[in-house]
């Protein structure tokens, strides 16, 4: 009898059980109802395709972290409060403490990645759920964040960011813009439109390309080498397919767990950051339930809530899905509140399909 592993497989089936394969459908159909109910509006302009374009990088930012840790078979619910806390640590080190802003952006990764570190400990030394754990995070640094901006400014926004880090080198990787020339060339030579009147007149109407873009994309290809390319990878996999059966391999499943919940908080304080240099200001709210947000693009993305399956490409497509269904509704002049609908909608229905699938991969019935 031939071994299973061995057997040839269709081009079809192969397809099937790709994880990206509802989120590339899921793109294509939002594209197409979009370009029907909104394509008049300047959604598609050079200016709409960048306010989608930049909705879509936010979310791809965490989703990145989010479905490595769901690959490996764990959840981070303080995702959203991680955003809100880093941000207000960073405002506070540099308008209240004077500091640096490269040297308060340093502080608040070390902080941050250092509490993901102490998630995955305790999920690994206590047993419990991660689900529980960061639950509990969720509350204690959403209660910091409030705390602590109280405390040193008396309100729960600080403002003066941008002030404070002009001119600094590493608050330019998270809020300036890239390709400033190309762009005005685009404008000069008629390819981009420009402002015809005002303080900017003859300026390209899209500047260049925000910095949170760049971060998404580099975050999606690192993401996808470490999980596709690398022994690494191979072990992400492995933690959240049948962690015991990894152990026996070999596979160091302790240490792949809590690293990936160290690059989850990396990726929420990189998102935190962008938003800190993009409005010069941190407010103790931000992030508020972008941990769910996160998940489901991860789930859009095919990724098993069950961990052992999922792709970085899905949960990027998902995370485009969002960005163009949450512009896509204002530029057709729906009500905001239907992209509450359609998460509710858009889970379920990512739920059943990868179900499908993983009864595909397994054989179940």
């Amino acid at each position: 009898m031939t071994d299973e592993r061995l057997m040839p497989v269709s081009s079809l089936r192969r397809a099937m059980i790709r994880p990206e394969l509802g989120a590339i459908c899921g793109v294509i159909l939002v594209f197409a109802f979009f370009l029907m109910v909104a394509g008049d509006s300047g959604m598609f302009a050079p200016a709409g395709f960048q306010n989608w374009l930049v909705v879509s990088a936010q979310f791809a930012i965490i989703a990145v972290g989010a479905c490595l840790l769901m690959i490996a078979g764990e959840f981070d619910l303080s995702v959203g409060s991680m955003i809100g806390f880093a941000g207000v640590i960073a405002a506070i080190l540099t308008v209240q403490w004077g500091l640096p802003a490269w040297l308060a952006i340093l502080v608040t990764f070390a902080v941050c990645i250092g509490l993901g570190a102490i998630n995955g400990l305790l999920v690994i030394r206590t047993g419990l759920p991660s689900f529980i754990v960061t639950l509990a995070f969720l509350y204690i640094l959403r209660g910091l964040t409030i705390w602590l901006s109280i405390l040193t400014t008396r309100q729960t926004i600080i403002g003066g960011v941008r002030e404070a880090a002009e001119g600094d080198w590493i608050a330019a990787l998270f809020g300036g813009v890239i390709f400033k020339g190309f762009f005005q060339w685009l404008g000069d030579i008629g390819l981009l439109t420009t402002f015809t009147r005002g303080a900017r007149a003859g300026q390209p109407v899209v500047e260049g390309v925000p910095m949170l873009i760049v971060w998404a994309i580099g975050l999606i290809i690192f993401g996808h080498w470490l999980l596709a390319r690398t022994r690494f990878g191979n072990w992400i996999f492995a933690s959240g397919g049948d962690a015991q059966a990894a152990r026996y391999v070999g596979v160091p499943v302790n240490r792949v767990k809590v690293l990936m919940f160290m690059f989850t908080a990396f990726c929420a304080t990189v998102f935190a950051m962008c938003q800190v240099m993009e409005f010069g200001s941190a407010a103790a709210d931000r992030g508020l339930l972008k941990e769910f947000e996160a998940i489901i693009c991860v789930v859009i993305g095919g990724a098993l809530l069950t961990g052992g399956y999922g792709s970085v490409i899905g949960a990027a497509l998902g995370a485009l899905i969002f960005g163009v269904v949450q512009q896509g509704l204002f530029f057709a002049g729906a009500e905001s509140s239907l992209f509450r609908v359609f998460l509710g909608t858009i889970l379920i229905l990512a739920v059943i399909m990868n179900t499908y699938i993983r009864r595909l991969i397994t054989g179940e019935r």
